[in-house]
């Protein structure tokens, strides 16, 4: 589909949702970011998966990506309350170099590996956010970042800790960062919002997943166009 096709889609299906609900995606579109996108390799339990995609929609972090090499990505609804559905996930799972097929396209498209790790020595708060795009990478629940993660990591990173466990929950872990990157980020960065382009993606997005049977109504009216 071309921008000019995309463009006319979101207005056909803008016309299947209330004024006041459709503001409110142009109010959120202009929060939303892509220089900060977080990277879950093998997070196994749901209650974790929500609430970092709970968070990351609460921060206005726009894009998610979803390592399974050895475990499935399950959510738990009451917990991510209906998060996914307004943020972009990006999926990695054909059982082959998953890890290292998702931070390499992240590289790809200019963005700094942090990896985040109880054993680093540099602070999350010390990180240098000026015209960088940041993905941060969290690791399973007990065993961390597989080798391949931090081989291919551009930085490490950890969250400064005071007591005696070793680490944080993951979706704590998730939490503090963002809240430390994320001010940074919108202040120094002139472009920190999504671009025209972003913005489109995100807004149908958030149609389709907000109309009943979007999918026929997308359907009927692509044909529609190609027979005009």
């Amino acid at each position: 589909m071309n921008s000019l096709q995309t463009k006319k889609l979101i207005s056909h299906l803008s016309e299947f949702v209330t004024e006041d609900r459709l503001n409110l995606f142009q109010k959120n579109l202009k929060e939303r970011t892509n220089r900060l996108c977080i990277v879950l390799e093998d997070i196994f339990h749901s209650q974790n998966a929500s609430a970092v995609l709970r968070t990351a929609d609460c921060f206005g972090v726009q894009n998610m990506h979803i390592i399974e090499n050895r475990n499935e990505y399950l959510t738990h609804p009451s917990i991510s309350l209906g998060s996914s559905k307004w943020l972009t996930q990006t999926f990695y799972n054909e059982k082959k170099n998953n890890t290292e097929n998702c931070l390499q396209n992240l590289k790809n498209e200019g963005f700094q590996i942090l990896a985040t790790t109880p054993h680093s020595k540099k602070s999350i708060h010390d990180v240098n956010v000026n015209g960088k795009k940041i993905a941060l990478l969290f690791g399973a629940e007990q065993e961390g970042l597989s080798k391949a993660a931090l081989d291919l990591a551009d930085e490490k990173v950890t969250i400064p800790m005071f007591g005696f466990t070793e680490s944080y929950n993951i979706s704590v872990a998730a939490a503090l960062c963002m809240q430390s990157l994320i001010g940074k980020i919108r202040v120094v960065n002139e472009t920190w919002q999504l671009s025209d382009k972003e913005q489109s993606i995100a807004l149908l997005n958030w149609l389709r997943n907000s109309i009943k049977e979007s999918a026929g109504i997308e359907k009927r009216f692509l044909q529609q166009l190609k027979e005009e």
